[in-house]
């Protein structure tokens, strides 16, 4: 399958309606890739392009200028998001934060109905290995979801690129016969993506395709534990919630996530939920996030926490 008809193919489950979106386009080769498979795609009429501008290198407005260019040739409406961040540490992460946020807004100003991203199948071979790395649940594990949402936000994101390997990427745009970004930093050794990249390139044994795969089959596992915690919670209503405790744990997660989120609760992730979670099972009553539950009965209870009394 062509990276145009593999481009189609994903798109037509994203997002089959006539909503118009925002591509994210730094000017890098998998940028410039999504632009020209979107612009085959679903014409100039149904997409606006944005370019973020984190000022943190000289060039940068040189960059953003010439993405300008690109979509004015194709009648594309093009933003240029200029961002005053500093340098110093965790800057990737810092730059990832605000430039989602920038961009939620930028769609929300245009009616925009969805960000879409150039993320591809070697970018979640990448993100698998950082989050095996730091010990990942089934949810990190899964990796890059084709459709979520932006961080720290409800705009829907899209992934139409996930299927597609960086090398299918670059020919697209060496077929089109245009200049692609070459930024530094995505070659600097001080970021742990790189460093991933780096190992993932000298070892071809492993397979990006293998990993990128393997995270679509976890996701449908995430997916059904999802299901199933639904189901057990269905009936889950009142001031006070019980259930048995014979679930398996990673049901049971997922269940009291829901349970905290009823009772009103901030939900928390990984090892706050799991440390609760077994301090229940040990018969004890424990409190998180505003929620106290009792582990003591054959059935656990819950209700939320009698606010601290001040002075």
């Amino acid at each position: 399958m062509t990276a145009r008809a593999a481009f189609a193919d994903a798109w037509e489950r994203l997002c089959p309606g006539p909503d118009r979106v925002g591509l994210a386009v730094s000017g890098g080769p998998d940028s410039l890739a999504l632009l020209l498979l979107a612009h085959d795609t679903l014409g100039p009429d149904r997409l606006a392009v944005a370019t973020v501008d984190h000022g943190l290198r000289a060039q940068s407005a040189d960059e953003a200028a010439h993405v300008a260019r690109l979509c004015a040739a194709r009648g594309l409406a093009h933003a240029t998001l200029t961002l005053a961040m500093a340098p110093g540490t965790a800057v990737q992460e810092r730059a990832r934060a605000e430039r989602y946020r920038a961009l939620a807004a930028w769609c929300r100003a245009h009616d925009l109905a969805a960000l879409v991203t150039a993320h591809h199948a070697d970018d979640q071979a990448e993100t698998v290995v950082m989050r095996l790395n730091r010990g990942a649940g089934l949810r990190g594990l899964a990796g890059m979801r084709p459709r979520a949402v932006v961080p720290g936000d409800t705009l829907p994101l899209l992934r139409p690129l996930l299927g597609l390997r960086r090398a299918a990427l670059l020919a697209v745009v060496a077929e089109a016969r245009i200049a692609a970004v070459d930024d530094l930093s995505n070659r600097d050794p001080r970021h742990e993506r790189v460093r991933v990249r780096q190992g993932l390139a000298t070892a071809p044994w492993l397979d990006p395709a293998g990993f990128a795969a393997s995270a679509g089959h976890l996701a449908q596992a995430d997916a059904a534990l999802d299901w199933a915690a639904d189901r057990v919670c269905a009936d889950m209503v009142g001031p006070v919630i019980d259930f048995a405790p014979d679930l398996p744990r990673a049901l049971a997660l997922r269940v009291l996530e829901r349970v905290i989120a009823r009772l009103g609760g901030t939900v928390p992730r990984g090892r706050d939920l799991a440390r609760w979670h077994d301090r229940l099972a040990a018969g004890e009553i424990a409190t998180l996030a505003g929620v106290r539950g009792d582990g003591r009965g054959a059935t656990w209870q819950f209700a939320a926490a009698p606010a601290h009394k001040t002075r």
